[in-house]
């Protein structure tokens, strides 16, 4: 095994001797397996253990072996005392992620510390089946039958290739000592229910089913990196990236096959899930307009051509102008006001605005407009609902959400970026003209 091992490793570490590495050592079959053949490669390396004392003396049994083993072969040990527990309950989690958590930070921890090139985990062959199934079982997409990278940012996992009955036969060959976790024989976990109930029968339907259904997990992710690349060509293509929002046309994805798959790639990145991809592209080709799918931080609006996505804003409080204030700060941007009554240029920019200072009635209030609010656009002479005005002026169901509308009195003056009303325009007769203008 330690040929293999070798010959394996050359792509995943520096096997010279002139890097040093973190071994996550537990003390199990694995790890044990995974330290005494990097010793015998003689690849140098720190050693790092966790104790969540959840065991009570069989943990702190752990413990003292890998002190053991570590003062045994003039090794550096790393020892973390840690409370799954309290973390489990603080964040809302299981103890077994709360576990996890705490022991790659430790591990990400002490290798930026000691300056280590990278932090090699003992997971092998056996561990990346029961992953992949257990990712199967939660519904995943293609990508959880990727499983676990041989090598990821920092962590290297050097006997991913190589069975538990290869780990055990060498344990055995070399008569190595190593610790037995007893929750490992427990069917509480779906990890060991999996493991010692579903695997053995799974693997034993026939006697090529291990090499078959690594087979297939193999061919499933090169299929995954072909759709991957493909998505990133089809989004360059039809993905219209702008400042506030990105815009995807119905017509780039409704006749396309796997159209909820391009969808969920795109989404995913903003919260969303498979599901709701999945109902978004049934809403699209029910052509269900104004309908909205929100993630924690994003939402999703089916327009008349298309999906507009944009980030998810804070209610806006409304706020109050006074005749002295000079400047408005709007999520939107800044406005300088300005009050003059000598004669000022026309400003037509529909972000700006000029009015009549007296016909305003202070303070001024500045809100998120509502359904049914109505005012009179300039150049008309009758009113019209702020909806249909948005509406005729085609914006986007994401942005009416944030339209803000300046009210004088009862009555709207100015839908903010768009249009003032044509009672408070300024005239020939205009003493006072209040200027908005955005900086």
């Amino acid at each position: 095994m330690l040929t293999q091992f070798l010959t394996h490793c050359s792509s995943l570490l520096d096997c010279s001797g002139k890097s040093k590495y973190l071994l996550a050592f537990s003390g199990g079959m694995d790890s044990v397996c995974l330290g005494d053949l990097l010793l015998k490669a003689s690849i140098p390396f720190e050693v790092a253990h966790v104790n969540f004392g959840l065991r009570g003396k069989e943990s702190e049994g752990d413990q003292a072996f890998a002190e053991d083993w570590t003062k045994d072969h003039g090794l550096i040990l790393h020892c973390n005392l840690a409370n799954a527990k309290d973390l489990a309950e603080e964040k809302g989690i299981s103890i077994q992620m709360a576990a996890r958590d705490i022991r790659y930070t430790f591990f990400e921890k002490i290798r930026a510390q000691r300056d280590l090139q990278g932090i090699l985990l003992a997971h092998h062959e056996d561990d990346q089946i029961e992953t992949i199934l257990l990712n199967l079982l939660r519904g995943t997409g293609i990508e959880g039958l990727y499983g676990m990278a041989d090598k990821k940012g920092w962590l290297i996992r050097p006997l991913l290739s190589f069975s538990r009955a290869n780990i055990e036969s060498y344990i055995k060959e070399n008569s190595l000592s190593w610790r037995e976790d007893s929750s490992n024989q427990k069917t509480d976990y779906k990890r060991n229910k999996l493991r010692h109930l579903v695997l053995p029968s799974l693997l034993g339907v026939e006697p090529d089913s291990r090499k078959n259904l690594l087979s297939s997990f193999s061919r499933l992710k090169d299929t995954g990196k072909a759709f991957q690349a493909l998505f990133e060509n089809w989004k360059s293509q039809h993905l219209q990236l702008e400042q506030e929002y990105q815009f995807l046309p119905y017509s780039s994805f409704l006749n396309q096959p796997g159209s909820a798959s391009l969808l969920y790639f795109w989404l995913r990145g903003y919260g969303f899930n498979s599901e709701q991809a999945q109902q978004i592209q049934e809403s699209s080709q029910e052509s269900a307009v104004g309908k909205i799918f929100i993630s924690p931080s994003y939402q999703a609006n089916l327009d008349r051509e298309g999906i507009f996505l944009s980030e998810l804003k804070p209610e806006f409080e409304p706020l109050k102008i006074d005749r002295q204030d000079q400047l408005l700060i709007l999520p939107e941007g800044e406005y300088r006001i300005l009050t003059s009554e000598k004669e000022v240029s026309l400003d037509k920019n529909p972000e700006n605005a000029q009015m009549d200072a007296d016909l305003l009635q202070f303070p001024l209030e500045i809100r998120t407009w509502e359904e049914g609010d109505k005012f009179n656009p300039l150049g008309m002479n009758s009113s019209k609902k702020v909806s249909d005005f948005l509406i005729d002026a085609k914006i986007p169901l994401f942005q009416k959400q944030s339209v803000k509308v300046l009210v004088s009195g009862s009555e709207i003056a100015w839908i903010i970026g768009f249009r003032i009303a044509d009672w408070a325009k300024r005239t020939a007769a205009t003493q006072r003209v209040i200027y908005f203008k955005k900086t």
